[in-house]
């Protein structure tokens, strides 16, 4: 007997399901495909012609006619810097001079520039930065995101980003995964005195942070002139031997070994990847270590070099894209963006592109993998897109296609407007 559902969007000119996948299909695209929905979970997805014999609908059943519109999964954001005060447009504008982004921080910019503002600002204005950024967000189609500490680099406002951190998933639509990330810089006021700092991240914050259950990851920027490949160890294991699960800022600038060392840790995934061997991404294949690019930190940088993502797929690495949203070399929330960027300078498909931004994201934040598709007992987090075939999404460069965005079976954004 047909079932009672909530919601059905029907209709669809593609139905972009990522759970039945073939070589000819790869996102397992139903053509008029509907997807029935009830309560927070999708409860049945097929063909329209089938929809009326496989789903009940009632009086309080609500309908969302998707002709000519494109249904696909909610994006998820592998990698963000989210919570954050102050600005660096300034660095913008010196960086399209010329100077280095390394120069900039050696004069005191860069992510210490935003230490200081972020410790500054208190409480209540993270949390409303987080919102209004989040609701950015969530207009572009991300229904779940990252989220990394590294703005405090002290006990007390590593804290309060976390705290903040958690509110905000508590309170907004957009599901928000934690990343403790002390060791993003070595704050000024321990300049010349590394081991102490790396102490106080191994000895006082992981512990505290892992108390309180305010991270799932620890993540480590393992670079020149950042952390070395040995501290990031020492950080990682502190980390897994308190139930935080590893990632790595890993081979972005420079061969560190980051990439190597989360293949040794088992890590969730390594991050940036622009300089990584062949041999390091073989080995993160073996111990299934998830590979996420930014490819738009490569374009705002100006950098010649982007993410190896055809070495990564010929690998079969999982594979996914990350906006690095950040006050210094990335600045965007736009999933669609990044989608674009990489399929122009990284060679990848639209259909590659989609999945990196959805079930591969999924992968990278070690959620169950009924996560970033959508199937029968899947999330009921999903977007309709105004466009009528999906590689819209990347061709259409710069252009937000996102109409409507339902969140765990809530409508959250209707006519491109938060409800």
């Amino acid at each position: 007997m047909p079932q009672p559902v909530e919601l059905i969007i029907k209709n669809a000119d593609q139905l972009l399901t990522l759970a039945t996948a073939t070589p000819d299909n790869p996102l397992g695209i139903i053509t008029q495909g509907s997807v029935a929905i009830g309560r927070d979970q999708v409860v049945w997805v097929g063909a329209e012609a089938n929809l009326a014999k496989e789903v009940l609908v009632t009086e309080s059943t609500r309908v969302l006619d998707a002709q000519g519109k494109v249904v696909i999964p909610g994006l998820i954001d592998a990698h963000t810097h989210l919570i954050f005060a102050g600005s660096r447009a300034d660095e913008f504008d010196l960086r399209n001079i010329g100077i280095s982004y390394q120069e900039i921080m050696g004069r005191g910019g860069g992510i210490l520039a935003t230490v200081a503002a972020t410790r500054k600002a208190s409480k209540e204005e993270l949390y409303r930065l987080g919102v209004r950024r989040l609701n950015r967000a969530l207009r572009w189609g991300t229904t779940t995101l990252e989220v990394k500490s590294g703005y405090g680099l002290s006990l007390e406002h590593e804290l309060k980003m976390l705290d903040v951190i958690k509110e905000l998933s508590a309170h907004h639509p957009v599901d928000l995964i934690p990343t403790f990330l002390g060791a993003h810089a070595i704050p000024e006021e321990y300049k010349g005195q590394r081991e102490k700092y790396i102490q106080l991240i191994c000895q006082e914050m992981i512990p505290s942070i892992a108390e309180r259950k305010l991270a799932i990851f620890c993540d480590v920027f393992c670079e020149k002139g950042a952390f070395t490949y040995d501290e990031t160890e020492q950080i990682l294991r502190t980390g897994i031997k308190y139930g935080l699960k590893a990632k790595v800022h890993a081979d972005e600038f420079s061969n560190s070994g980051g990439a190597i060392l989360a293949a040794d840790l088992g890590a969730v995934s390594a991050d940036h990847l622009l300089s990584a061997p062949a041999e390091a991404l073989a080995a993160m294949r073996l111990r299934g270590v998830a590979a996420v690019l930014l490819p738009g930190t490569s374009f705002v940088l100006g950098l010649k070099r982007y993410g190896p993502a055809r070495s990564i797929l010929a690998q079969g690495l999982t594979l996914a894209l990350a906006t690095d949203f950040n006050p210094g070399s990335c600045f965007t929330q736009s999933l669609p963006l990044i989608m674009s960027i990489a399929c122009t300078q990284m060679h990848m498909t639209v259909a590659e592109a989609v999945l990196a931004c959805t079930s591969g994201s999924a992968k990278a934040l070690a959620l169950p993998d009924k996560y970033g598709k959508l199937a029968p007992g899947s999330p009921a987090d999903l977007l309709i897109l105004d466009i009528t075939d999906y590689r819209f999404l990347a061709y259409q460069m710069g252009e937000n296609p996102v109409e409507t965005v339902i969140k765990e079976g809530r409508i959250v954004i209707e006519n491109r407007h938060l409800v």
